[in-house]
């Protein structure tokens, strides 16, 4: 990627859309680029970490293993997004591991270039303040989610979740513009691939959804009838 092509691409993430040129080449001094095959572990549980990341191109997960062996998707970042950050604070050590969901490019940006342009940008820790914020929010919606005994609200909370971060509203409906398979679901709220596909199976025959041939989710009006699911 040229030099100019990471600038533009880094204005155009949240944390430093208010840099200027110059203290974004500043930045890119201590930024190393690396390629991520589809699920290629990027960070390991546990790892002292000193970068945080933005990913170019792609998407990756934050999971973590149960003493059972199970896998549990605590959150997701696409093109555009950023990760790593909280290990910069206190201890450098990584809450949960970080996996390519598919074949990634990511930056990695070095603990003193952040905090150097951190101590000089009002509007830059304005912004990193709402993304630990919207970090928290994240923790607390898992949390919720894995709270409901029955399989169908467990999945039905996380279709609103995701239909809140990633929804697009047309004509009453909502199209969640993410894809996951069963098994993905599965690892998001605690259940078995099988028992995903079954509600999967039962929440389409009920109307209150459609698969696209792509893979994404459509949500119908009918889906929200129930409004005991609040985010």
């Amino acid at each position: 990627m040229k030099e100019e092509n990471r600038i533009e691409f880094l204005r155009k993430t949240e944390l430093f859309s208010s840099l200027s040129r110059e203290e974004l080449q500043q930045i890119m001094k201590d930024m190393v680029i690396k390629d991520f095959k589809k699920n290629q572990t990027i960070l390991y549980e546990e790892d002292s970490n000193d970068f945080m990341y933005v990913i170019l191109d792609g998407e990756v997960k934050a999971v973590q293993r149960t003493e059972e062996g199970k896998e549990i998707i605590l959150a997701l970042h696409r093109k555009g997004e950023s990760f790593g950050e909280m290990c910069l604070f206190g201890e450098s050590i990584t809450p949960a591991a970080v996996v390519a969901k598919r074949n990634s490019v990511v930056a990695l940006i070095s603990k003193r270039a952040f905090f150097s342009s951190l101590l000089n940008q009002e509007k830059m820790l304005m912004r990193l303040l709402r993304l630990m914020c919207s970090r928290l929010r994240e923790c607390w919606k898992t949390v919720q989610i894995l709270s409901f005994n029955n399989a169908s609200q467990r999945i039905k909370m996380l279709l609103i979740v995701l239909s809140g971060k990633y929804g697009e509203r047309s004509d009453g409906e909502v199209w969640v513009n993410v894809r996951f398979t069963h098994q993905e679901i599965a690892e998001m709220t605690g259940m078995t691939r099988e028992t995903v596909t079954r509600v999967m199976d039962e929440l389409q025959k009920a109307g209150e959804l459609r698969i696209r041939k792509d893979r994404s989710i459509v949500l119908n009006p009918e889906f929200y009838r129930d409004i005991r699911y609040v985010v």
